[in-house]
């Protein structure tokens, strides 16, 4: 049966078009938002602390965001069905604005009723996924269910503990905890099969060793290394596997050969965000848990899902894969801002706080791309347009 063509509007024909539009303009508000808080001068109504309202929004508001589009791309590639399109594209991110508003405080709802409508984009994500899956007979790729699964159970750890406790210090931490884990399996896919295919075309010379053993055995180290660091962060067993997963992944990043890609932007752009994945390890490994969970939180959490929303959005798109300079550099802002908040965040810099400058960095690094993309994601895909 031939494919139905899609005739509404171009921003809700492919699921990364609205969720990585919406993640980008997110990414520029809610950070200077915080920095507000921060200081004082603004209040969030909503249910949770202010240092609470700001590990939720960047872990389950931003990147459920990044991860349902992500999702919403890969899974027709999946399952050779079409893609979601129009009318349940709009309610799920009408669902997801719901959230970031309810916990907000918009509304002075009660804690439980804040935790339902946020709860409900998650839910409805692996909903949808399961759905496309099974009609799709794509067994195999369920499994993506299980990180998902606990990504939207984190979540609703984070609202009934905050509800319990007043704070939700572990739950924020297994919600970062998966969000690494995420970055080390599918990041761990990615990264390596662009880089190869990139110096295949380039000629002879060292490829990224194909998934095998080794990439098992980092995978399973860090699992265990983050699930002890979720109940436990400070304890010796936690900072030993930390140390070790540190190790792994170093090296496993080496046998990629990132050094030969410093021709293609874009491809580097993986590479470096990898490695904060180790240096968040080892910092967090060292007692350092600022600087870990920000090297983690802004340099690979932040680093990989920019770099990653750029190329699917010129891929999906019809475009050239070049970074070109205004795409590097909203990359290279977003690395000074991951170093600047783990490492200078009370240092006076160029008359500024680290704090302040790193927060500035961030929201100037997705301003760049919102305004390089975001047409690119709300028009028509550069192959299909109609001459004039």
């Amino acid at each position: 049966m031939a494919r139905q063509t899609y005739a509404g509007p171009a921003i809700l024909s492919y699921g990364f078009r609205p969720f990585f539009l919406v993640a980008g303009a997110f990414a520029v508000l809610v950070v200077p938002l915080w920095l507000a808080v921060w200081a004082g001068r603004l209040q969030v109504a909503g249910p949770f602390a202010p240092v609470d309202w700001h590990a939720h929004e960047m872990i389950f508001g931003y990147v459920s965001a990044v991860l349902a589009g992500f999702l919403f791309t890969a899974v027709p590639n999946w399952t050779g069905r079409m893609p979601r399109q129009g009318a349940p594209l709009a309610v799920l991110v009408a669902l997801w604005i719901a959230g970031r508003l309810a916990v907000a405080g918009v509304g002075a709802l009660p804690a439980w009723a804040v935790m339902a409508i946020d709860a409900a984009f998650p839910l409805a994500v692996a909903a949808m996924i399961a759905v496309e899956i099974a009609a799709g007979r794509n067994w195999r790729n369920l499994k993506v269910l299980i990180p998902v699964s606990l990504f939207g159970a984190a979540n609703i750890g984070f609202h009934l503990e905050a509800m319990a406790r007043g704070s939700a210090e572990v739950s924020a931490r297994a919600g970062l905890a998966v969000v690494v884990f995420l970055i080390l399996l599918i990041g761990g896919r990615i990264v390596p099969s662009f880089t190869r295919n990139w110096l295949a075309k380039r000629g002879s010379g060292a490829l990224p060793a194909p998934f095998g053993k080794y990439d098992a055995a980092a995978l399973a180290g860090a699992a265990l290394a983050l699930g002890v660091w979720t109940a436990a962060p400070d304890g010796l067993a936690a900072r030993a596997l930390l140390a070790l997963a540190a190790i792994l992944h170093a090296v496993r990043l080496m046998r990629w050969q990132g050094a030969r890609c410093l021709a293609s932007p874009l491809l580097l752009m993986l590479h470096v965000a990898y490695a904060f994945v180790p240096a968040g390890f080892a910092a967090l490994a060292a007692g350092a848990a600022t600087a870990g969970t920000h090297l983690l939180g802004v340099g690979a959490i932040g680093g990989m899902t920019l770099a990653v929303m750029m190329r699917a959005t010129m891929g999906h798109t019809g475009r050239a894969l070049v970074a070109g300079g205004t795409l590097a550099t909203a990359f290279g802002v977003l690395v000074a801002a991951a170093l600047i908040r783990s490492f200078a965040p009370y240092a006076d810099l160029a008359g500024l706080s680290g704090l302040t400058l790193a927060a500035g960095l961030w929201a100037i690094a997705f301003a760049i791309f919102v305004g390089r993309v975001g047409p690119w994601l709300a028009a028509p895909d550069a192959a299909r347009r109609t001459p004039n």
